[in-house]
């Protein structure tokens, strides 16, 4: 027996139907939807026919109308500095990964640490009327925090802390960072110091408390280089041989991203320069990379799929009413020692 679908004029004019769907298989409409929104209430025979009619036809359901019919668009933004940091792509892939689980698609987008390029990026969100939406980050503009809050949308932001969030919020200190590592720093016996850093602002807040933390035992004398855009490899080869016609040695690089401390030691490998006798490098993050540079790079180490995780948990246990308030989590963070400080 001939099936009839749809022609080449349908498709092009106007896509192929929920009527389609149902003529194709040979059921009511009602069915096709029930089978789309509520398979359980449908014979599995029946549900079976319906779900090859919609892999024939090719069909995909309006989740627009069956927004406007929920309330619900079924759809989260999340905006990330940028994906090339395998740190920042951890923590948005353990988030797609739970709001699949909960049936949530993902809007993404990246900011690339400019606060106004985040606000241009929330003004086309919005007007898709996402159910949630996940921020990197707490420095925003005005206007931005005005619009979200006035949206009354449930808002994660991550990967910091603040007592004063937009709504919900999964991070760490910063500060403790900068201030912990000078400790540690210190208690290994060094004395002579050097930051390598891009003009990230939360980067920059862990070099300030770094400093302070410095300062307060007496090392003041603590080159400091800042580079504009996204952290690289050239970042880290350019600070050193910058450095090393000016500082002593043996010498503490601590650098703001592990991607910057990698090109750190790429440079001292070609150069001949001894790790960590001569230089010793301290990167922040933990990326894949950093247990297999050679050597080995001491960074701080960052859960970002454990952030992300508890993101997108937030997130929907906001959606199905079961946190009201505002919630915070301090995922905290740990200094990994290897090769690159002794």
């Amino acid at each position: 027996m001939p099936v009839n679908t749809p022609g080449p004029k349908a498709r092009l004019t106007g896509g192929v139907t929920l009527i389609d769907v149902a003529r194709v298989a040979g059921v009511a409409p009602m069915t096709v939807s029930r089978v789309l929104n509520q398979p359980g209430q449908v014979r599995q025979q029946t549900r079976e026919k319906v779900l090859r009619a919609i892999e024939q036809t090719g069909y995909v359901p309006n989740l627009v109308a069956g927004a406007l019919a929920s309330n619900r668009s079924r759809l989260v933004a999340v905006i990330v500095p940028m994906l090339t940091n395998p740190i920042f792509s951890d923590t948005f892939q353990a988030i797609a990964e739970r709001l699949a689980t909960a049936g949530y698609q993902v809007l993404l987008g990246t900011s690339g640490y400019q606060a106004d390029h985040e606000q241009e990026l929330l003004e086309v969100i919005l007007s898709r009327r996402p159910d949630g939406i996940i921020l990197t980050g707490t420095l925003h503009t005005d206007a931005s925090r005005l619009r979200l809050r006035a949206a009354r949308v449930p808002v994660v932001e991550t990967w910091d802390l603040t007592p004063d969030p937009i709504d919900m919020l999964v991070g760490f200190s910063h500060e403790q960072v900068g201030e912990q590592l000078a400790q540690h720093l210190l208690g290994k016996g060094y004395r002579d110091f050097a930051v390598l850093s891009v003009n990230d602002p939360r980067g920059l807040r862990r070099v300030d408390s770094l400093l302070g933390a410095l300062a307060a035992h007496g090392v003041t004398d603590v080159q400091r280089q800042v580079f504009e855009g996204l952290p690289t490899l050239a970042h880290g080869r350019e600070g050193l041989s910058a450095l090393l016609g000016t500082a002593p040695r043996p010498l503490m690089i601590v650098c703001t991203s592990d991607t910057i401390a990698h090109g750190v030691l790429t440079e001292a490998a070609a150069r001949g320069i001894r790790v960590p006798e001569e230089i010793a490098v301290m990167g922040f993050g933990d990326m894949n990379f950093a247990e297999h540079t050679y050597p080995a790079l001491s960074t701080v180490k960052i859960d970002g799929r454990l952030m992300g995780t508890a993101a997108a948990n937030l997130l929907l246990d906001r959606l199905n009413g079961q946190a009201l308030q505002p919630a915070a989590h301090d995922i905290g963070f740990c200094i990994v020692e290897r090769e690159s400080t002794r």
